[in-house]
């Protein structure tokens, strides 16, 4: 089996290609051969049986995504893309990476010889206020930003050629990714992240939104098996609507903090400061809160129940990727 994964040096990119490198399978079938591509140089890991090549290059320009399919990948993980805040503020750029090159990708595939199963790597992005206490699977998508309607673009082309049979699609509408190692991004949802990470390393976070806000969250862990799940499952189980709201934990950012404080400790979530930033909050106050999920459980996507559980597993992914010198230096910040 060929797999290629686009976004392959973002954060969810990377954690893919290791779990690939630990379990170099997806539904029971061996992979033969791992094609990464990004824009920047991914990491590439030796896996023993397993032929791992590199591309680095911009997705949406001229014969680069055919280049890419022409290799005769039987799964595709489309994760590449630039994020919220960044597509709001450079508008070409959000189109020519989020759209172009999932166009690009898509039509390349198109014309290639088979019918490979594409998992496409969508948002919450894609719904827009108002909304009910919980949104339900029926719920209109209306994007009320650059970055949401960029990423349902790509939900609608996945469906549309997808009925058509010119690919196997599932799109899988991530909540946000909390908590994110290494540092922030230019996400608006960074700060979900950064509350927790900073602390936890001894530094000061700024929380830029009220402690009231309510979001819904699943850890990297989650991410990676949501994505190796929908490679897995049976495409007549998911119907003609072959893009699913994942499930998650919804939490206020206050509760958030509590989370910290219970495992951490109040002197970690002191480190966190109140600064209100309008720029932020225009965009979070339109972001939807709890979502129903139920397509995506009944077809067997999990993700955490508690927050305490998101918390704790950044704690222990963190330290087994840290150096002895690192693991060292936040014992001593503590």
């Amino acid at each position: 089996m060929r797999v290629l994964v686009t976004g392959a040096a973002g954060m969810i990119g990377r954690k893919l290609v290791a779990r690939f490198a630990a379990q170099p399978r997806i539904g029971g079938k061996s992979i033969s051969a791992l094609d990464l591509h990004d824009i920047v140089p991914p990491v590439s890991p030796e896996i023993p049986g397993v032929e791992v090549s590199a591309f680095i290059g911009d997705l949406a320009a001229e014969g680069a995504a055919a280049s890419l399919v022409a290799r005769g990948p039987d799964v595709v993980f489309h994760l590449a893309g630039i994020v919220s805040g960044e597509a709001e503020s450079n508008f070409d750029l959000g189109y020519r990476v989020n759209l172009d090159g999932t166009r690009a990708l898509f039509d390349a595939l198109r014309v290639a010889p088979g019918v490979p199963r594409v998992v496409y790597s969508s948002s919450i992005a894609v719904f827009g206020a108002p909304f009910p206490d919980v949104i339900p699977d029926e719920f209109h998508p209306t994007p009320l930003t650059s970055y949401g309607t960029q990423k349902l673009i790509g939900e609608l082309l996945l469906a549309d050629y997808t009925r058509r049979g010119f690919i196997d699609g599932i799109g899988i509408r991530l909540p946000t990714i909390c908590v994110r190692p290494g540092t922030p991004n230019k996400a608006a949802s960074s700060f979900f992240s950064s509350i927790i990470r900073e602390p936890l390393a001894g530094k000061e976070a700024v929380l830029p939104v009220p402690k009231s806000v309510l979001h819904t969250h699943a850890s990297p862990r989650s991410a990676v098996r949501f994505l190796v799940h929908a490679a897995e499952i049976d495409g007549t189980l998911v119907g003609p609507r072959r893009n699913l709201t994942m499930p998650g934990v919804a939490v206020t950012v206050g509760e958030q903090i509590e989370s910290l404080r219970r495992i951490a400790g109040d002197h970690v979530a002191a480190l966190i400061r109140e600064e209100s930033n309008e720029t932020i909050w225009a965009i979070v106050q339109n972001w939807p809160t709890r979502f129903e999920a139920r397509r995506a459980r009944e077809l067997g996507f999990v993700a955490e129940q508690r927050f305490d559980e998101i918390v704790r597993a950044h704690i222990e992914d963190e330290a087994a990727a840290a150096s002895p010198r690192q693991r060292v230096e936040r014992l001593l910040q503590r």
